[in-house]
């Protein structure tokens, strides 16, 4: 069994290690690693085991990422983690499903700390899927919330990737504005290619010529980059509603042209006061000069991880799953709990603005984050159409 090995706890990191957006598979790697070291550090789990991160590559490809798994599961990892592209998920879901079913007495979890699209909680959701992001539509019900409250904008433009994610996010920001502010017109939306963009100049052209006075878009990696670096050089500075406008070289992207104007949807960002954060945010940077402590998430997955390891004293992927359905955890934004009913994460959400004179800058810009306003995690829930099946015990 299981609990006879006495070796490392090993968790597969699948997202993108190389090509075009290996600089945000590579900083979320470095911040796992980053986490499993302040686990092991403080005890490591299950009565002194150790976590081990181990990176592998998927190109941002579905197949490869299916090739990486099954490479995982034959070196015995039962704790794979991904992010990055919800296309990638839904292959990841799928495969870890069959696996399962298949090998009853290896089963694996799957541990999603980016992919959002709010899919994998509703009716595509997993007993074997833990999603500690939140997605899409929380995120959108508090973007449209805030913006509700913006009076003067009367005409957004919705930009983004075309795949499963960048459908969700124009799909319900399309419904969500219509229900609280009727009068805005939607005067674009759009979807472009993942990845493949270099130039987002002609974009731009069409945003600023419908008379658009606001953008929203889910557009992360080098696709968030370029776009606001392409508004910025145009001088198309209206304000952008974003889910990663704080993510990798997205300020160094949009330089001082975006202050006051990008804003960001997120469970946390490095200048929230007084929470008890700044040591850690510290010692990432020493350790990481070019990278920015920017995956609160993952730290409270891997707090989770440990707790219900702890907990159970275990490192058997059903006993773990089960003890992290409904979880609770104090975590330093809030509260943090684990929906039984759907394997979502619920925790506060911050709105924020690129701002000057901060404490932390992001990209070693000078530029931060301050927060608008924060939404405690409760009132960020949705319903869900989540029917888990959990497996025979």
């Amino acid at each position: 069994p299981v609990r006879a090995q006495s070796g490392p706890v090993r968790i597969a990191f699948i997202d993108p290690l190389s090509g075009f957006m290996a600089p945000v598979g590579d900083g979320g790697l470095k911040q796992f690693q980053f986490e499993a070291e302040r686990i092991n550090a403080a005890g490591g789990v299950a009565g002194g085991r150790k976590l081990e991160v181990l990176g592998l590559d998927n190109k941002l490809n579905p197949q490869e990422s299916i090739v990486q798994l099954e490479k995982a599961i034959d070196q015995g990892v039962r704790y794979i983690a991904q992010g990055n592209g919800s296309s990638v998920a839904s292959a990841l879901v799928d495969a870890i499903e069959r696996h399962n079913a298949r090998n009853p007495r290896q089963t694996v979890m799957y541990l999603n700390y980016a992919a959002v699209d709010p899919i994998f909680t509703n009716e595509k959701c997993s007993f074997w899927h833990f999603r500690f992001d939140a997605d899409a539509d929380m995120k959108l019900s508090a973007m449209t919330d805030y913006i509700k409250g913006l009076t003067d904008i009367k005409k957004v433009y919705i930009i983004g990737q075309d795949y499963s994610f960048g459908k969700a996010v124009a799909e319900s920001s399309v419904k969500m504005l219509k229900a609280k502010r009727p009068d805005i017109e939607i005067v674009g939306n759009e979807l472009h290619p993942l990845a493949r963009v270099r130039d987002f100049s002609p974009y731009i052209t069409k945003m600023r010529a419908s008379g658009a006075q606001a953008v929203i878009t889910g557009n992360w990696g080098n696709d968030m980059q370029l776009l606001i670096k392409a508004s910025s050089d145009a001088g198309f500075n209206v304000p952008y509603f974003t889910f990663y406008g704080g993510g990798l070289g997205a300020v160094a992207g949009m330089g001082r042209g975006a202050v006051g104007l990008v804003r960001q949807v997120t469970e946390w960002h490095s200048n929230i006061p007084d929470i008890g954060m700044d040591d850690i945010v510290r010692s990432f940077k020493a350790k990481h000069r070019d990278l920015d402590y920017y995956y609160y998430r993952v730290k409270v997955m891997f707090d989770m991880l440990a707790k219900t390891m702890n907990d159970t004293k275990s490192i058997d992927v059903r006993e773990v799953a089960t003890a992290m359905e409904g979880a609770e955890m104090k975590i330093e934004t809030g509260m943090a709990s684990m929906r039984k009913d759907n394997h979502q994460l619920i925790q506060p959400l911050f709105i924020s603005t690129l701002a000057e004179n901060v404490k932390f800058d992001v990209d070693n810009t000078g530029l931060g984050f301050k927060t608008d306003v924060k939404i405690e995690g409760p009132a960020t829930a949705m319903p869900t159409t989540c029917q888990m099946r959990r497996p025979a015990t």
